[in-house]
């Protein structure tokens, strides 16, 4: 999953939240011993996240969509995908409304912690929020918009074209994988949550 997934599965945590977000951002254990306790909690659901979603079958299926084109970056164009279709999903979000209050109650909690914040994702904090990319997921144009943004940041990639080709052309069979996916993926994290927020 990309931002808006790892948003979400936070639960309202800001802590949590900005941990979760900034994962990729952060590599190794040594950074994390700066953090809080809840920050440092998030970057390593971040990372059980990934894992838990790279090896779940549906992503298996819909990253072979992808791979005669993109190979090893299949996986990133999925991440975007489920984004989107979280975005659209009503259980979660049930409408616009909904989705654009929740994406600023997640700036409002990463402001409040840009303290902790790596340089390269403080650099970057400022363009996801003028720019409302959780928002942005929810619609086409908003992932053409972030296709052509990974392959930015992406070393050996020079279009997202193709990408986006594929995602309209097999949007129905990559909208199951996603429904085949996010149940498993909340129960999972839920259950990765019960010691440190029982709450949830």
């Amino acid at each position: 999953m990309n931002y808006l997934g790892h948003a979400y599965l936070s639960f309202g945590d800001a802590g949590l939240l900005t941990g979760n977000m900034m994962g990729d951002y952060i590599k190794g254990r040594k950074p994390l011993e700066q953090l809080p306790e809840k920050v440092k909690q998030g970057v390593l659901l971040h990372r059980k996240i990934d894992l838990f979603t790279d090896k779940h079958p549906s992503t298996a299926r819909a990253k072979a969509l992808f791979r005669p084109d993109y190979r090893l970056y299949s996986g990133a164009f999925i991440d975007s995908l489920y984004d989107h279709f979280l975005a659209n999903d009503p259980r979660f979000f049930a409408n616009t409304e909904a989705l654009g209050a929740f994406a600023a109650r997640c700036y409002t909690a990463l402001q409040d912690h840009i303290a902790y914040m790596p340089a390269s994702f403080a650099a970057l904090f400022p363009y996801m929020k003028e720019h409302n990319w959780l928002y942005g997921y929810r619609t086409l144009k908003g992932m053409e918009r972030a296709f052509k943004g990974l392959v930015h940041r992406a070393k050996y990639l020079d279009s997202s074209d193709r990408a986006y080709e594929i995602f309209v052309r097999y949007y129905y069979e990559l909208n199951q994988y996603y429904f085949d996916f996010i149940d498993d993926i909340i129960a999972y994290v839920k259950r990765e949550l019960n010691d440190m927020l029982p709450e949830i």
